[in-house]
């Protein structure tokens, strides 16, 4: 494999050094003192020696070796890496913001309580709820916070539902999630238009079901053509409809889950509102309710008091899930994307997604299989079971060549209930000639000679890696030696 940046290990030479502290006139503690002798080392680590200048051009470096939504296509299905615009940041970056101490007293915060009370006002127009909570700190977070509520619902009406309903084509932690929350998880099959099997979930609906977990618009990128008849259902069984949010992206300014009848709805503010995506920082993930389930919502919530705003927390609050009030500063960035929209704004947002993936879908679809030929939403599933069979092409294997034509792939294998699946969503802050691109990237993939697309990438710093061996056997440390 082709390596263009050496390890930092490789590079060190003895002797540099980033900083020189003075000589003489500081104070120097004794680690033997503090940590006592058995913990100090008798010999320095073997660390790289190298100067600051050395050290931040290395890593820049690898910044842009790195695929990132600022310099390619992100195609990855059910994750909407749209664009974070900047504007975002320069408010996220106020003073008055980022500057703010969770511990800070309320009358010394009327802003920022103002900012969240809004946005809970929002979102709850935007999904058709009665009330929100901030705290959650990413989507599946916010999963695993509604079915705390449907649990503490049920316990608090006497009814010992254990059960949690999860079609095939949800989202893929919500059957996690619903474990974690202590439930039993049973899954139905999607029929053969792409929709939930009305025959299957009426089997399973009985009085040990607490919740039915919805993607809408599923992982198929299909909108639930009979939501209103599922939602009868559920309800005529006594349990709550939940509406995983992942997909909002197609229906911003159009439909409104609590229109469609779910109690419980949880957003990803890092697909729908552009806010950072992923990497493990700080994400949100708000969950509103309807009815009832408000006064289960995790406290305290900001709302207002005279002419300023407080703290509250709702009479039968299942707690708090998260410190302090909710990641601030990600919450101040979707604010600012729903403002800088506004109604119309974010119906254009959701148009433009809707139409960008069937442009593509459109163009792709007569060189792979359609497993759903169907108008799609936000995203569209291929897959690749026919060159599979025919020529020994997998989804990976495309996936991988796209890498060389300067694509990130698309989500692979996923949803499980498509062979060889590849997962494609465009959003709608792409151009068409970057569309077009991909698209002729797709249909030249379908042709090329199989050799040359099972062996890739060939153009990107690092080959193809054994998978199975880089996941059950990383290597996390240098193991030669530094000079």
């Amino acid at each position: 494999m082709d390596r263009l940046e050496a390890t930092l290990f490789e590079k060190s030479s003895p002797g540099r050094r980033g900083c020189h502290p003075p000589s003489g006139g500081v104070a120097l503690v004794d680690p033997v003192a503090v940590l006592g002798a058995e913990l100090v080392r008798e010999t320095p680590p073997a660390l790289p020696e190298l100067g600051e200048l050395q050290v931040l051009r290395h890593f820049m470096r690898l910044s842009q070796l790195n695929f990132s939504i600022d310099t390619n296509f992100y195609p990855l299905g059910s994750c909407t890496m749209k664009y974070n615009p900047r504007v975002n940041e320069v408010t996220a970056r106020m003073p008055g913001f980022a500057r703010l101490h969770p511990m800070q007293p309320m009358e010394a915060a009327q802003g920022a309580l103002e900012l969240m009370h809004n946005l809970q006002n929002d979102l709850q127009e935007i999904t058709g709820m009665d009330g929100f909570t901030l705290q959650p700190a990413a989507g599946a977070h916010g999963e695993l916070t509604a079915l705390f509520m449907a649990a503490a619902y049920f316990r608090d009406r006497g009814e010992k539902r254990t059960r949690v309903v999860v079609p095939d084509s949800s989202h893929g932690t919500n059957p996690a999630s619903a474990a974690l929350a202590g439930f039993e998880v049973i899954t139905i099959p999607t029929n053969a238009a792409g929709d939930v099997d009305l025959e299957q979930l009426k089997q399973h609906l009985n009085n040990e079901v607490a919740c039915l977990m919805l993607t809408n618009p599923s992982t198929l990128g299909l909108f639930e053509q009979h939501i209103v008849e599922v939602a009868r259902l559920v309800h005529e069984a006594g349990g709550l409809l939940y509406y995983d949010g992942a997909n909002m992206n197609a229906l911003l300014g159009v439909a409104r889950p609590g229109d469609m009848g779910f109690d419980l709805v949880h957003l990803n503010l890092h697909k729908t509102m552009s806010t950072p995506h992923g990497g493990g920082g700080p994400g949100a993930g708000p969950v509103g309710a309807r009815g009832a389930l408000v006064d289960y919502l995790p406290g305290p919530r900001s709302a207002r008091q005279g002419e300023g705003f407080t703290f509250e927390t709702p009479s039968k609050s299942i707690g708090r899930v998260r410190m302090f009030w909710g990641n601030f500063l990600v919450l101040v960035r979707a604010y600012t994307y729903i403002r800088h929209h506004g109604p119309e704004g974010l119906r254009e947002v959701a148009e433009g997604a809707v139409m960008a993936a069937n442009y593509l879908r459109a163009r792709v679809k007569d060189a792979f299989d359609m497993p759903y030929d169907r108008l799609c939403m936000h995203e569209f599933v291929l897959s690749a079971r026919t060159m599979k069979e025919k020529k020994g092409v997998r989804a990976m294997d495309v996936a991988k060549r796209l890498l060389d034509y300067g694509f990130h792939a698309p989500t692979v294998y996923f949803p499980l209930c498509v062979e060889e699946a590849l997962m494609i969503e465009p959003t709608e802050t792409e151009t068409l000639e970057t569309l077009d691109s991909f698209a002729e990237a797709l249909l030249k993939i379908a042709q090329e000679d199989v050799a040359l697309v099972t062996t890739a990438p060939h153009t990107t710093p690092v080959g193809r890696a054994d998978e199975a061996r880089a996941a059950r056997k990383p290597i996390l440390r240098w193991e030669g030696e530094a000079p």
